[in-house]
C-alpha cells in the first residue's frame, strides 16, 4: 500500500504550481483569460482539453509555471485520478476546480499500484497535492486507505489470500480499532450449526471459516455487513473452464468490501454497533467435495438442493445472513461477486442493488451519485420467487433456465433475511479489466463509498 504522506501535503506557505482544469467547451474562454505567454503556449501546443490531456506551461524563465488538465464535461471526477504520476516533481495546488475535495479524492485513488511481487517497486509518487481549502483530509485519507485495502486484498493471489489469510487481515483490522474478533474454523462450523459454509469449503486444505468482527457500543443501532469470501472458486465438481477460472482470486471481493467499509465506519467513529460476517472458503475439487444434487440443511433450517456446485456463493451467504438476521439489526448490507447475470445486465462498472426497503434504496442511490460511486437498483421480483423452489429441498441454488439470474440469486438470499429487517444486497464485479484514470487494472472497490455516505447520513446526526 502506498504511503499517502507522499501523495498529499499540508500548505506550508512555500512555492506551489497551480493546477487548472477545463473542459473542451470552456477552453476558449479559459485561454482568453491566461497571461500572454501562457495563452500563446497553449495555442501553439494544440492543447484541446480532451479528458485526461495535460498541458505543461513554462514561465519566462523556462520553469514549469502552471499545469492545465483537460476534463470531461460536467466535472470530470476521475480525470484527476490519472495525473499524479504523469506530472514532474513538485507541489501542486488546485485552482478553480468545481469540486476540490472530489479532485483530491480522485488524485489519491489514482496513486494506487499493486507491486507486492515486483522485484523493483513502482516509483515513488513525485507530484504532491496540497490539500485544497475546505477539504476534509481525514475523510479523504480514510477513504483512500480503505480503497487501497480492498484493492490489495482482491489483487493478492489465492496462494497468499486463502481463508486463513483473509481472517488474518480482518483480525489486523480489529486490533487497529479495538474491535472484538473471532473465527469458527473447519469442523467447528458443524458443531456450531454453520453447515452450508462447511459443505462448500470442506474440500480445501485451507479450512473454511466464519470471520466475525464486532465494534461499537452495544446500545447503538445495529448495522451488520456480510461479505462473500470465496477465496478461490474452481467451480467445484461443476468445474469452470480455464478462462472462467482465471480471475477467481477476486471471488472474495465481497469479503474485501465489507472489511474496507468497516474500516471507514470505525475510522469515522459512526455511532453504530457494527458487526462484520465473512464466510471464507475455497471452492475446491476433492473426494469430499459437494456433489450436484446434494441437499444441505442450512443454519436457518431451510434445505438447499445443490443444482450446480459453481453457485456456491449464495450457499455460504445463506448461513451468514441467517446469523446476521438473528440479532435483528436495523440494517444488513451484503456484498458479493455473485452472478454473471448482473454483469450482463449492467456491465462491469455498475453494481446491482437489490433492496427490500425503498427508503434505504433511495439513500444508497443518492449517495452513490453524490460521491461518484453509482449503483443501479434491480427488482426483487416476487413473480420469479417460484424459480428458487427446489425439487427435493426447500430451495435450489441454481434455478433452471438462463433468464433473470441476478434476480433469482437475490431472491434466494432474501429467504434468509427477516422481512422486517432493512436489507441491501450488492452484486458487483470488484474488478477493473483495464487501466483508467483513478482505476488501475485489477481489484476495485465499488459501491463502498456510496454505502458509507448513506450510513453516515442516516446515523451521524
Amino acid at each position: 500500500m502506498r504511503d499517502l504522506e507522499n501523495i498529499f501535503a499540508e500548505s506550508d506557505g512555500g512555492e506551489t504550481i497551480p493546477l487548472f482544469s477545463v473542459d473542451a467547451n470552456g477552453l476558449s474562454a479559459f485561454v482568453g483569460d491566461q497571461p500572454d505567454l501562457a495563452r500563446r503556449w497553449i495555442e501553439n501546443t494544440g492543447f484541446c482539453a480532451n479528458a485526461g490531456e495535460i498541458c505543461l506551461v513554462p514561465g519566462p524563465d523556462g520553469r514549469l509555471e502552471r499545469v492545465i488538465l483537460g476534463i470531461s464535461a460536467g466535472g470530470g471526477f476521475w480525470d484527476f485520478g490519472g495525473i499524479s504520476e504523469k506530472l514532474p516533481p513538485g507541489r501542486y495546488r488546485l485552482e478553480g476546480a468545481a469540486d476540490p475535495a472530489g479532485a483530491a479524492m480522485a488524485w489519491g485513488l489514482g496513486a494506487y499500484r499493486f507491486d507486492r511481487y515486483k522485484e523493483t517497486a513502482a516509483k515513488a509518487v513525485r507530484a504532491v497535492l496540497e490539500w485544497p481549502k475546505g477539504s476534509d483530509p481525514r475523510t479523504i485519507l480514510s477513504t483512500v486507505r480503505s480503497t487501497f485495502l480492498v484493492r490489495d486484498l482482491i489483487n493478492t493471489p489465492a496462494a497468499d489470500m486463502g481463508p486463513f489469510d483473509l481472517a488474518e487481515a480482518a483480525e489486523g483490522l480489529a486490533k487497529k480499532y479495538g474491535a472484538a474478533f473471532s473465527t469458527i474454523i473447519g469442523d467447528d462450523l458443524l458443531a456450531t450449526n454453520y453447515p452450508a459454509i462447511h459443505a462448500v469449503g470442506r474440500a480445501s486444505d485451507n479450512a473454511p471459516r466464519l470471520i466475525d468482527l464486532v465494534w461499537g457500543d452495544a446500545g447503538d443501532p445495529k448495522v451488520t455487513l456480510v461479505g462473500k469470501g470465496v477465496c478461490f472458486d474452481t467451480g467445484g465438481l461443476d468445474l469452470k473452464s480455464a478462462d472462467g477460472m482465471k480471475l477467481m482470486k477476486k471471488d472474495m471481493g465481497g469479503g474485501a468490501h465489507v472489511l474496507g467499509l468497516a474500516a471507514m465506519i470505525m475510522d469515522a467513529g459512526l455511532p453504530i454497533r457494527l458487526r462484520v460476517l465473512v464466510p471464507a472458503v475455497e471452492n475446491s475439487v476433492a473426494g469430499n467435495a459437494l456433489f450436484p444434487n446434494d441437499v444441505i440443511v442450512t443454519r436457518s433450517g431451510k434445505s438447499v438442493e445443490i443444482g450446480n456446485t459453481d453457485a456456491e456463493g449464495r450457499v455460504i451467504l445463506a448461513d451468514a445472513l441467517a446469523e446476521a438476521a438473528s440479532e435483528a439489526p436495523e440494517i444488513i448490507i451484503d456484498y458479493a461477486t455473485l452472478t454473471g447475470a448482473a454483469r450482463v445486465a449492467l456491465g462491469a462498472d455498475l453494481p446491482a442493488l437489490f433492496c427490500n426497503d425503498d427508503g434505504f434504496a433511495d439513500e444508497l442511490l443518492a449517495a452513490g451519485i453524490l460521491v461518484n460511486d453509482p449503483l443501479w437498483r434491480m427488482p426483487l421480483w416476487a413473480g420469479y420467487r417460484k424459480l428458487v423452489d427446489g425439487k427435493t429441498a426447500d430451495l435450489t441454488n441454481a434455478p433452471e433456465g438462463r433468464f433473470g439470474g441476478a434476480i433469482t440469486a437475490a431472491l434466494f438470499l432474501q429467504e434468509f433475511v427477516e422481512p422486517k429487517t432493512v436489507w441491501a444486497h450488492i452484486d458487483l464485479m470488484a474488478w477493473n479489466a483495464s487501466d483508467r484514470p483513478g482505476r488501475p487494472e485489477g481489484g476495485e472497490a465499488m459501491a463502498m463509498r456510496a454505502a458509507f455516505q448513506a450510513l453516515a447520513g442516516r446515523f451521524n446526526k
